[in-house]
């Protein structure tokens, strides 16, 4: 996984007009970044159709949710949004006659309508599910207000039951609760893993413990379930999300729309809010819920850009790069100087690999909206090209100008990522730690710190810390890690501890694919060293088959190696280093890779690197890359 995937910066913009005067006059607070350090030319090369104004061909084929809004003018104020539109490989799970389509609860079942499935298609062609008693004609105008009111009181009234409408895990106790996502992990992991279904079952029921402390409690009920809500304001500006507290946000929100369920902004921010608390929470069920805010809002006012770069953020936080292009490109041409829009489109080219376009979006973003998140995402694009003094240079400026709590997380948590890639370990904890006394519960910075205490020999505070990491978020990169501590720490009962970590990982894959997310590389890096290696193949043959980047060239080239293809595998690990990106564990596997195909010399230089660069990279791989080094000599 590319470490900006999960952790892109929190969008902290109050509005999306124009600044005043022309484009090449921009100016805000601080020094843009193209200002503080572009002294090399960016090459030209660029597909047709890559910048805001000019959208990439076939972009508007994809007609997404938001453009089909005619045929059903009941749609967004009745409880009847239909769980019809989840897929078949993903049934819906506990849902009765009386769950509304709430937008905002925490029960509610995926919805997978992507850009290319218009919601109106999954509406007219698959029956309602969900009915109530008096179906209102679409078009009874007499009829719409009541509606409205009743079904917006009705999705906060119904959010309150989180842990009642769950199952007991049986041996489990009452701490074992199960819910609809903890269902969908078993059924679909019992398929690919029968020989592990025994453990797999215990560590379901771990990852249900830790989802429904971490999200479906501190979540739903912080939702409106049973809080006392303040009066709503009579309008929602997207700055209530950098206010930091994120939770109190998205309550205030829901409060406010169902005062004004009409209001397409506030379901908009409503739709963002969800997205960066999936973020911030490790907890990819807030993605459908996300989704159908989205929706709601495009079905209240078609093309509205905040709705569409929402619909980007959302398309790129589940891996679907390609329809977060797409929508981005739509919200650039309804407003070009939409910050989550040009963001969104940064992280989209990065991550489909193309570098050089993605580079052009940068210094565009730059000139427009110059700040947090466009500063972070210019940085990280810098710092794959292995212009590490740029990239940290940009991300100093973007934390002399952060003010939010969750902005100076965000970027101080990027420098301590920078400097450990870079072996700084000191470096890395002091920025760690000014992360966590804005906010102690961020995700990236704990596991950070965790992970550099590791790389200074404190294995007992880096397990103690990773431990705290995946109690909270069980996500896979934190789940290996100490499954690979626990491994190097060689304690009796640490090769069981290691064992439930990598099956962890696999109820988090099936989990998030269960809501709409694409997990192939988290398959294929877990499964390669920990897992079913043929499984780690095939998902990363499927990823690169979609996106061409450092990250995926990397995986697929670990996984051909470890099923012992590596004239086949030595192409891809060359082409993970070729950008000079500073990785050492890209530098690790290609060693490794060149080692077991005959060429000791590359080896040697390869594995030396490795180890010069960021010589605690792995806790495990460093060791492995240390004694192949030493028995090369």
């Amino acid at each position: 996984m590319s470490p900006r995937t999960n952790d892109s910066a929190p969008e902290s913009d109050g509005g999306e007009q124009p600044p005043a005067g022309p484009e090449a006059g921009t100016a805000k607070a601080g020094t843009p970044a193209s200002a503080i350090g572009t002294a090399e030319a960016m090459p030209e090369k660029s597909a047709a159709g890559t910048t805001p104004e000019e959208p990439s061909a076939g972009t508007t084929a994809e007609e997404p949710a938001a453009d089909a809004t005619a045929e059903e003018p009941a749609a967004d104020i009745t409880p009847e949004e239909p769980a019809a539109e989840a897929t078949t490989e993903e049934p819906q799970v506990g849902t009765t006659a009386q769950e509304p389509a709430a937008d905002i609860t925490a029960q509610e079942p995926a919805a997978d309508i992507t850009p290319e499935e218009p919601a109106a298609e999954a509406t007219t062609e698959e029956p309602q599910v969900v009915t109530t008693t008096q179906e209102l004609p679409a078009g009874a105008p007499a009829q719409e207000a009541p509606a409205q009111e009743a079904a917006a009181q009705e999705d906060v009234a119904q959010e309150a039951p989180a842990q009642e409408d769950v199952a007991q895990v049986p041996g489990s106790g009452a701490a074992g609760v199960l819910d609809e996502r903890v269902v969908a992990v078993r059924r679909l992991s019992v398929s690919g893993r029968r020989r592990r279904a025994a453990q797999l079952g215990f560590c379901a029921a771990a990852l249900a413990v830790a989802l429904t402390a971490g999200a479906v409690v501190l979540g739903a009920v912080r939702d409106g379930g049973t809080a006392n809500v303040a009066a709503a304001p009579v309008a929602v500006s997207p700055q209530l999300l950098a206010s930091g507290d994120l939770d109190a946000s998205i309550t205030s929100l829901q409060a406010h729309l169902r005062a004004q369920p009409k209001d397409f902004g506030g379901w908009a921010t409503l739709g963002l809010a969800y997205i960066e608390q999936a973020r911030t929470k490790g907890d990819p069920s807030r993605y459908p819920q996300a989704q159908r805010a989205l929706d709601r809002s495009l079905r209240l006012r078609p093309d509205n850009d905040p709705a569409l770069a929402g619909r980007a953020a959302l398309a790129a936080a589940r891996h679907d790069f390609h329809g977060a292009l797409t929508y981005a490109d739509r919200a650039l041409k309804q407003n070009p100087y939409s910050e989550r829009a040009l963001s969104s489109r940064i992280d989209a080219l990065v991550e489909l690999g193309r570098y050089d376009d993605a580079s052009k979006a940068a210094d565009v973003a730059d000139r427009r909206r110059p700040g947090v998140p466009v500063f972070t995402r210019y940085a990280y694009v810098r710092e794959l090209r292995g212009d590490v003094k740029t990239a940290r240079r940009v991300l100093e400026q973007a934390l002399s100008s952060a003010t939010s709590r969750g902005d100076i997380s965000y970027v101080a948590s990027a420098l301590g990522q920078l400097s450990w890639n870079q072996g700084e370990y000191k470096t890395a904890l002091t920025y760690y730690a000014r992360a966590l006394a804005a906010d102690d519960s961020y995700l990236p910075a704990l596991e950070g710190r965790a992970r550099a205490l590791a790389a200074q020999g404190d294995s007992a505070a880096a397990i103690r810390g990773m431990e705290q990491v995946v109690e909270r978020f069980p996500l896979p990169q934190p789940l290996v890690e100490l499954g690979e501590l626990y491994e190097a720490r060689g304690k009796e009962g640490d090769p069981q501890k290691a064992r439930d970590q990598y099956a962890l990982v696999d109820a988090w894959v099936a989990l998030a694919r269960a809501n709409g997310v694409n997990a192939d590389l988290d398959t294929a890096l877990a499964a390669a060293d920990h897992g079913d290696r043929k499984a780690a193949l095939k998902a990363a043959r499927a990823e690169w088959a979609r996106r061409h980047t450092v990250h995926t060239a990397d995986a697929l080239a670990w996984a051909l190696h470890v099923n012992g293809r590596d004239k086949e595998a030595l192409p891809y690990a060359r082409r993970a280093t070729a950008t000079g990106y500073h990785n050492a564990s890209f530098l690790y596997h290609r060693g490794m890779i060149e080692r077991a195909a005959g060429d000791a010399k590359e080896a040697r230089a390869s594995l030396k690197s490795a180890l010069d660069l960021n010589p605690g990279f792995s806790s495990l791989g460093a060791r492995k890359a240390r004694t192949a080094l030493g028995a090369a000599k």
